[in-house]
């Protein structure tokens, strides 16, 4: 992004959308970004909160109905439930509105081409997929959940292994949208 003329933004931006496909299970379009740029320009130093809130469209009635349905006493560590509104994508084309100098389609064109094409997976990432992926094959995660997951990430049915190539063809449309 640097050798297209980008500057460190756009970089940090075209990094964390790489990390998100290669790294899914540290970073990505579902969670928060906080930032702190200095801007030379203006001799100022900006910060943004990124974080996303609890989801609008479910009322604290709806979720306690869920977690009944679910036999949970509280919200659950991992699932749909505990989940905000992600943050990232937002913040990305704010940091970028701001301070980005090439196209945002640039910018994400080289986690497109990875997610598209695939990438050998890292041993340590092929590691924590395999334990995320426990928690989705548990008896008591939901069904949904369980069934996106799976396809998503276990294409062959079991998690990647060390050096295998992996896409993610739904995230290259949905960076590419």
């Amino acid at each position: 992004i640097l050798k297209q003329g980008g500057n460190a933004l756009d970089a940090a931006i075209a990094a964390n959308a790489a990390l998100g496909l290669m790294e899914p299970t540290g970073n990505g379009i579902g969670g928060d970004l906080f930032a702190i740029i200095w801007d030379p320009k203006t001799q100022q130093l900006y910060g943004l909160n990124g974080s996303g809130r609890s989801p609008q469209g479910l009322s604290l009635t709806q979720l306690k109905s869920e977690l009944k349905k679910r036999q949970l006493e509280q919200i659950p560590a991992f699932g749909a439930l505990p989940v905000s509104v992600p943050g990232t994508v937002d913040a990305w084309f704010e940091l970028h509105n701001k301070f980005g100098k090439l196209p945002m389609k640039k910018v994400l064109n080289p986690a497109i081409n990875y997610a598209k094409k695939g990438f050998p997976v890292s041993q340590l990432v092929a590691y924590y997929m395999g334990v995320a992926g426990e928690r989705y094959l548990d008896p008591a995660s939901n069904v949904e959940e369980t069934a996106n997951f799976l396809s998503t990430y276990y294409p062959n049915g079991k998690a990647p292994i060390e050096g295998q190539v992996f896409a993610n063809p739904d995230l290259a449309k949905t960076l590419e949208t």
